[in-house]
C-alpha cells in the first residue's frame, strides 16, 4: 500500500538545517549541556520541525542541509546541499535554487504549528503580497517568503545580531514589497529559550527529549 500524498499548495517550504552533530549545533547551549546533549536537542528540533512541515499543503518540501540527512529526515521531504559563506549568502543560495512562491524557514522553532503559518499557505496567500516575514523575539526572523525568490534581498544582511529582523524586513520595503507579517516566535538558542519553547509545545520530540535531560538523577 502507498503512502498517503501529502497535502499540496502552491508554496515551496524550505527548512534551513545543519546535520545535528556534536560540538557544531546549538553551541550556545553549553553549558549547561554538553555538546552531546544540544545535538539531541538540535535533532529532536529538527525533527518536531520538518514533522510539522510534512502536515502543510505545499508543491515542494526540501531541508536545505548543511551536513549529511539522518534518521530524522522523514519520507516525502527533500534534501538540497546549503550553499558556503556567511549566513546570509547561504539563505540567499536556498532561494536561488527554487522557483515561485517559497517560505523558507529555520530549524530553531519547533514550537511551529500549521496554525503559525496558515496565512502564507493558503491558496490567496500571495494575492496582493510579495513577501511574508517572521519575526523572532531576539530580533531576527524565523521565516521568509518571497513570491518570487530574489537572493539578492537577503546577501549582505547582517546576521545574528539585535537588528537582523529589522534590517531584513527593511531590505523588502525598500524593495517596494508588500509585506505580510507571520506571528512572532521564539527561537531556541539558550538553555532558558529551551525551556520557553518546550512549555510552548508541550507534546513535541523536542519537549520530551528536553525533560529527559533534565530530569533529576534517580537516588
Amino acid at each position: 500500500m502507498s503512502a498517503p500524498a501529502l497535502p499540496s499548495g502552491p508554496t515551496t517550504l524550505l527548512v534551513i538545517a545543519k546535520e545535528p552533530l556534536p560540538g557544531r549545533v546549538k553551541t550556545r547551549l553549553t553549558p549547561p549541556f554538553t555538546p552531546a546533549q544540544a545535538a539531541r536537542l538540535a535533532e529532536a528540533a529538527l525533527a518536531d520541525t520538518l514533522r510539522t512541515v510534512r502536515s502543510l499543503p505545499a508543491r515542494r518540501r526540501a531541508v536545505v542541509l548543511e551536513g549529511r540527512p539522518g534518521p530524522w529526515l522523514p519520507p516525502g521531504i527533500e534534501v538540497l546541499p546549503q550553499g558556503t559563506g556567511g549566513l546570509d549568502e547561504r539563505l540567499a543560495a536556498a532561494f536561488a535554487a527554487v522557483t515561485g512562491p517559497t517560505l523558507l524557514i529555520g530549524m530553531d522553532t519547533p514550537q511551529i504549528t500549521a496554525a503559525h503559518l496558515a496565512a502564507a499557505l493558503v491558496p490567496a496567500a500571495w494575492d496582493g503580497c510579495d513577501a511574508w516575514f517572521g519575526p523572532a523575539d531576539d530580533g531576527g526572523f524565523w521565516a521568509l517568503g518571497l513570491a518570487s525568490p530574489a537572493p539578492e534581498l537577503l546577501r549582505g544582511v547582517p546576521m545574528s545580531v539585535p537588528e537582523t529582523g529589522a534590517v531584513q524586513r527593511g531590505r523588502l520595503v525598500a524593495a517596494g514589497l508588500t509585506v505580510r507579517d507571520l506571528p512572532r516566535l521564539r527561537d531556541v538558542d539558550t538553555a532558558r529559550d529551551a525551556e520557553a519553547v518546550a512549555a510552548a509545545a508541550p507534546h513535541g520530540r523536542f519537549a520530551a527529549t528536553l525533560a529527559r535531560l533534565t530530569r533529576p538523577p534517580l537516588r
